[in-house]
Order: structure tokens, then sequence, then C-alpha cells
């Protein structure tokens, strides 16, 4: 497990924050959640306030970009895990109060940003708030993007800046959504690593050969679409931009090339053939380099460079050069590179002031390598040259399934009395147990789809509900206690499977209002089957723990029949559930992060599946 300079592993995102805003005093956190916001909230009245925000490890992103001009605030998750519901909600109420005139939801293209956000702006348009969202998508890497579509990656600092500005200017809600709509129509991101990086506490989510590089890897650890020998640098940016242009990848940025000048992006190599023939104006960009977070300044700067003469090459305008940390993967030695078309109109909101700590402080200009250079003072006769100066998802689901056969073994009698509410307790703690004692082996199975993070999420899930528990008794009616644990869930344990479960209680709970016979459990799995594929787009099949749970789920539509055993029809959703989770060895995903993992090295079952069956298990106990 690599080391990490952190105080806490469990705290680190915590502790993350509450150093960047004891540094800067035009930053605040807000009390009891994970979310930083402007100092001067009242200077939005009126305004557009605009946030963001997902998962830790990305930084500066997101709360370098709060400021004047910026970001109003972001909702930050722990490592690599989106926020919660409950975060996002608090963030909108306090910029509601604030006074603005609307409110933006600026959404990384990953599932879990997009529920956790999604889930917020429902309930805060259900209390009356103007809220909109807008999903950002500019990774360039997949020639056939899939069910998930493109991955929000850097690109998204560009968005923030373009609305930003805009909000400064006054623009309404609408006005902003649909220019920031159209910029990001615009753009397209790439990205290139020499190393994988580790999450605190869990070792790396691929490995590299030390003569190996990795094209077109995500933000949080997952492996990219090709693996190939370490190039030169020059040689490597000219890949990158090929892939991100070829008009064969379903998921690439045109550029309209101009009259190239010389001398060409490399010596050795002509311009490719296979770019159209040139215009006498070519595109106007935005260009971000962004170091991933642990490639050097000096590797940064020569990728800058090449990136500037390849784009130069094809006759390509760089209006602005942005160079630099924008958006990282903790500790990863890799780059990335984002264009955005620009036009005059949108150049003057990249160059609009901004307070934002993170945003860089650079003169307005074009970046271009054909710069007059300052000529040298002439040696003075007799003084030699100094030669020193030359040279070179799953616990609250399962519960659901383990309340079926708990309520209808224990008889409904027990419901409204003290054993009644024991045994649940004794049921949840078997199952929080069993969480965390295969902790260690669902954040192995998901290092190979992503980044390893599956069993800490659990076990934040059984800590959450070990500590409910505690402070008070679960509700005896199941509707309530469904209802209970989604709010747990939603609040405590993020990521994308606090959602998930989240929807999945909250829709059980609703169909199981006023009902605790065999069939409305039936009807309950049912529903919240249905509002976790509703709204997160996975369906059985696609390598996820719906594999599972959906052939658990239909062993247990024989509670349905009269006279059914619960025990047996539990035993049979067990195995079932556990044979589903098997095959998912053998699946392509479909959906979630393991989606942008080509299938050939997806060798070991989705952990989500596996949880699930694990956990059922320790209920049939």
């Amino acid at each position: 497990i690599p080391k990490k300079l952190v105080t806490s592993v469990s705290n680190c995102a915590d502790d993350a924050l509450a150093g960047l805003v004891a540094c800067n005093p035009g930053l605040r956190l807000l009390q009891g959640h994970r979310v930083v916001l402007r100092d001067d909230l009242p200077a939005i009245r009126g305004r557009v306030a605009l946030l963001s925000g997902g998962g830790s490890g990305h930084e500066p992103a997101h709360a370098g970009y709060i400021g004047k001009g910026m970001l109003t605030g972001v909702v930050a998750g722990a490592v690599f895990a989106s926020p919660s519901v409950g975060s996002v909600l608090a963030a909108i109420r306090a910029v509601v109060r604030a006074g603005a005139a609307g409110i933006l939801l600026i959404v990384k293209n990953y599932t879990g940003d997009r529920l956790n956000f999604g889930m917020a702006l429902e309930r805060a348009r259900s209390e009356g708030a103007d809220v909109r969202m807008v999903v950002v998508g500019d990774d360039c890497a997949f020639a056939a993007p899939g069910k998930a579509g493109r991955r929000g990656i850097c690109g998204t600092v560009l968005i923030h800046k373009v609305a930003g500005a805009l909000a400064e200017m006054g623009a309404s809600l609408d006005e902003i959504v649909e220019k920031v709509t159209a910029a990001a129509k615009g753009m397209g991101t790439l990205g290139l690593s020499l190393s994988p990086c580790s999450i605190p506490g869990s070792k790396p989510s691929f490995q590299l050969a030390e003569d190996e590089m990795e094209l077109g890897l995500g933000i949080h650890g997952e492996a990219g679409v090709r693996r190939m020998k370490v190039l030169p640098a020059d040689k490597a940016v000219e890949t990158m931009l090929e892939h991100m242009t070829d008009p064969s990848n379903a998921s690439h940025l045109s550029l309209t090339p101009g009259e190239p000048p010389d001398p060409p992006c490399s010596p050795k190599s002509p311009r490719s053939q296979s770019h159209p023939a040139p215009h006498p104006t070519g595109s106007s960009v935005v260009l971000v380099v962004n170091n991933l977070g642990g490639l050097s300044c000096l590797e940064l700067g020569i990728v800058a460079g090449a990136a500037v003469r390849c784009l130069e090459s094809r006759g390509i305008r760089i209006a602005r050069a942005l160079v630099g940390s924008f958006m990282t993967a903790l500790e990863m030695a890799g780059v990335s590179l984002t264009l955005l078309l620009v036009d005059e109109e949108l150049l003057g909101l990249i160059d609009a002031k901004t307070t934002a700590m993170a945003w860089p402080n650079i003169p307005a200009g074009p970046a271009t390598t054909r710069r007059e250079e300052v000529p040298a003072p002439m040696e003075e006769p007799g003084k030699p040259q100094d030669e020193a100066g030359t040279g070179t998802e799953l616990q609250s689901l399962v519960t659901a399934l383990c309340l079926s056969s708990l309520w209808e073994c224990a008889g409904r009698h027990l419901l409204s009395t003290g054993p009644g509410t024991v045994r649940v307790e004794r049921v949840l703690e078997r199952v929080c147990s069993t969480l965390l004692d295969i902790q260690d082996k669902l954040n192995e199975l998901d290092r190979e789809a992503g980044d390893g993070d599956c069993g800490h999420t659990h076990a934040r899930a059984a800590q959450a509900i070990r500590e409910w528990m505690r402070s008070r008794s679960p509700p005896a009616a199941p509707s309530q206690l469904l209802s209970g644990l989604a709010n747990v869930l939603l609040e405590k344990m993020g990521g994308s499977s606090g959602v998930l479960y989240g929807l999945f209680l909250t829709a059980a709970a609703r169909s199981l209002h006023g009902r605790s016979d065999s069939q409305a459990w039936a009807d309950a799995m049912d529903a919240g089957i249905d509002a976790m594929q509703r709204y997160g787009g996975a369906a059985p099949g696609d390598r996820t723990m719906l594999d599972s749970l959906c052939a658990a789920a239909q062993a247990l539509h024989s509670l349905r029949s009269p006279g059914a055993n619960p025990l047996q029809v539990l035993a049979a959703a067990v195995q079932s559930a556990e044979a589903a989770a098997e095959a998912t060895r053998h699946m392509e995903a479909g959906a979630g992060r393991a989606s942008y993992i080509r299938s050939s090295r997806l060798e070991k079952p989705d952990p989500g599946a596996v949880a699930v069956a694990a956990v059922l298990g320790a209920v049939l106990e």
C-alpha cells in the first residue's frame, strides 16, 4: 500500500478541506457537511448561484474554483466517492437562503454524481427552489461510448469559468444553461499516464510496467483504452491529439485546420494526411494542459510546448493556454489535454476576472512557439562567459430482503413488540459485521474495475447503521424502518451505492406503506428495483449488483404464493444471488465505472453482486 502524508485515512477529505478553508479567508465550511461556500454569500443576492463538486482526490477541484466569477460553493465526497444527497441539498438550501436568483448544479458525468446531485435537485424543487443541472461529458477516450456516456473530466473546470463569468454579469439561469451547454458540446479531453494512483489506505487500482503508458484513463484510477510503450513527449502528445480529433472516434472533437506555419509539429513526423485540406483560418481553441497529480513541472512544460507546436502545425489558433494542476487524480503521474472551441464572446468569458484561488492569473493572449526572443546582451570584452549558466451498493437493499424473511418468520405480531425490535437489531448487526468482514475482499475485486473502494463504501454503510441503532431503536413498522435506513445511507454511505440503495429503500418503503403481507414484500422489492433502474440506468446483464439483486428478487416472487415458507424462499434467493454474482465474471460491463474497462481485463466477479450474495447468506444464517 503506497505511503500517504495524511493524519487519518478515514478523515483525509475533511482534513484537506479544513486546511484549505483555514488558509483562505474567502471560504467557509457549512456546519455539519462537507460543503465549502463563498465567504460573501450576501453578494449573490439576485444572481444565479453555481454549485459543483464530486469526490475528493481531484484537488484543486473543486473547492479551488470557489470565488467571485466562478463557483458559489462545492460539495465534496470522500476520496473518489460522490457526495451525499443530504450535503448537496444543504448547499442548495444555503444559497437559496442567501437570496440566489436560481441555482445551477454543474456535474461531471459519473453515475454517482448524477444520482446524488439529481436526487438533491428533485428534493430542492419540491421545496420551491429554482434549480437546474448541467452534466458535463468531455472525455474523448472511447471510440464508441456506451450507455454511461462520455466521462466528465478536466473540461468541467472551463465550464465553471464560463458559467461563473455569466453569473457575475447578471445573466439569467436560462441564459447560463443555454450558453454552457453549447460550450460543452465544443470541448474534448484526453488523459495519458505513466502510473496508476491509489486512494489512501488502498493499493493502486492498476499496474503499469516500467516501459508502459496508459492512454484514455479517467480521473478515478480506472485503466484507459490503450496500453502502449512509453513514447517521447512530442510523440505522446501527437498520439493524444490524433485520438481526440479522429473522425472515426464517436467522441472526437472536430477541429477545422488552418494554414500551418513552419516548422511542423515534429521535424521527423510530417503532418498526418488523415486531416482535411487546410483552410486559411483554422479553429480557435483554449488549451488546458492538466497535471493529473504526480507529473513534475518540468515534464508538464515539455508536454505544453509539444501541444502548442502540434496544434500550430495544423493551423489551429491557441487563443489561450492554461498549464498546471486543475483536476488531478491524487498522485497519478500523468497529463490530460483539454481543447475548448471558442469565439470572441466565449474567450471574453474565459478572460473575465475571478477571485478563485486555483484559476491561473495569466496575461490575456494567444499561445505560440514563434515569439520573438529577447536579444542576448553582447559579451563585454575580456569578460569570459559563465559556463555555469549554460547547459540543458449494497447494504440497504439487502436489509429489505432480510426483513422480508424476518417479519414473515417471526410473525407479524412481533412488529409492535420489544422482541421484534431486538430481532431486527440482531439481523442488522449480522449484516453489518458481514460487510466489515468482507471489506478487503470487495476492495480487491473493485480494483479491477475502478478505484478499489467498494469495501470502504460498504464499511461506511455498516458503521452508519450501527451508529443509528445505538442512537435509537429501529422502527417496528416496515415502511418506517426502510425509510429510516434510506435516510442513513443517503447521508452517510456516499458514492453511487448510497444513492442507489436510498432510491431502492425509498421506493420499497412507499410500496409497503400500510402493508406487511408476503405479497407486499414481493411488490416492494420490484418497486425498489424499478427505481434503481430508472435513475441508475443499469439493467440485469450489465455486470452490476442488479444481477444478484434481480436474481434474488425473482426467487422472492414465490412469496406471492399462498402458504410459501419464507425461510425456504430466502434460501432459494441466496442460492440464486450467489450464482448470479459468479456469472458476472463472464459478463461485459454495460453500466457503472466498470463499463469503461475492456472486458478482457474484467476477470473477477462484480464486487457489488458478490456483496449482495454474501449479505443475503448472512441473513439466512
